[in-house]
C-alpha cells in the first residue's frame, strides 16, 4: 500500500492536471492510507524548495492574490532585476491591509517573497489559481476581537507587524501547502485543519523557524 507521501504527491499531480475536482475527496483516503501515524515529508523532487536553482529566484516576480473578505484581486509584477517595484509594493500593502480595521501597514517584503515563491513553485505543475489571503496585517483591536471570538490569534502575533498571512489555494490540501512553505525555511508555519467544504488554512510568517498545528 502506498504511503502518505506517495499518495499526496499523486494527489497534487492529479489536481494539477485537472483530474481532481471539487472539495477534498482525497483527504480521507490519504488519512486512511497511513492511519494518521506519519508526518508528511514532501518528496524532494516535487515539494522541497531547496532543490530550486538560482534562476528561479532571479526571475521577475508576479503575485496573484485575492481577499475573500473584500472581494478584491490583485495580479501584479512587483519585483524585477533584484528590486521591489515601489508602486506595486504599495498596492500589495493595500490589499494585505486589515480589511475590518480599515488600516494599511507596511508589509515585510520577505512575506511577499514567500507568497510569490509558493505560487511560482506550484505553477511549475500547472496550478495557477490565485492565492487566497484570509488575513494579513491586523490592528491590535482586530487581533483582540479575534481572540474574544475564540479564533486562534496570539497576543503578540506577527500579523500586528505585517509579517504574517493566513492563506490557502483552491484544490490544494493545506498540509501539502504548509509543507511546501516550510521547505523554504523562511519563518514560522502553522497548520490549521478544518472539516468544512473550504478546508483549513496555513499561517506563514517571517519570524523564527517553527511549526505548529492549531
Amino acid at each position: 500500500m502506498q504511503n502518505r507521501r506517495q499518495f499526496l504527491k499523486k494527489s497534487l499531480l492529479l489536481t494539477a492536471t485537472g483530474l481532481v475536482i471539487g472539495s477534498r475527496p482525497l483527504l480521507s483516503q490519504a488519512q486512511d492510507a497511513d492511519n494518521k501515524t506519519s508526518k508528511l515529508t514532501p518528496p524532494p523532487d516535487l515539494f522541497d524548495a531547496q532543490v530550486l536553482d538560482l534562476e528561479f529566484w532571479l526571475k521577475p516576480r508576479t503575485l496573484d492574490l485575492i481577499r475573500p473578505a473584500s472581494g478584491e484581486r490583485l495580479k501584479l509584477l512587483y519585483w524585477k532585476d533584484g528590486e521591489v517595484i515601489d508602486s506595486a509594493y504599495e498596492q500589495f500593502c493595500h490589499i494585505l491591509r486589515d480589511v475590518h480595521g480599515k488600516k494599511t501597514a507596511r508589509i515585510d517584503p520577505k512575506l511577499l517573497e514567500t507568497l510569490w515563491a509558493t505560487q511560482a513553485f506550484i505553477a511549475r505543475f500547472g496550478m495557477t489559481k490565485p492565492l487566497e489571503v484570509l488575513s494579513a496585517y491586523r490592528t491590535p483591536e482586530s487581533n483582540q476581537r479575534l481572540r474574544e471570538d475564540g479564533i486562534p490569534a496570539a497576543r503578540k502575533s506577527l500579523h500586528l507587524e505585517g509579517r504574517a498571512a493566513d492563506i490557502r489555494i483552491g484544490d490544494l490540501h493545506e498540509e501539502v501547502l504548509g509543507e511546501l512553505i516550510q521547505s523554504f525555511k523562511q519563518g514560522g508555519v502553522g497548520f490549521y485543519f478544518r472539516a468544512s467544504s473550504r478546508g483549513g488554512w496555513i499561517h506563514t510568517d517571517t519570524g523564527l523557524q517553527r511549526s505548529w498545528k492549531g
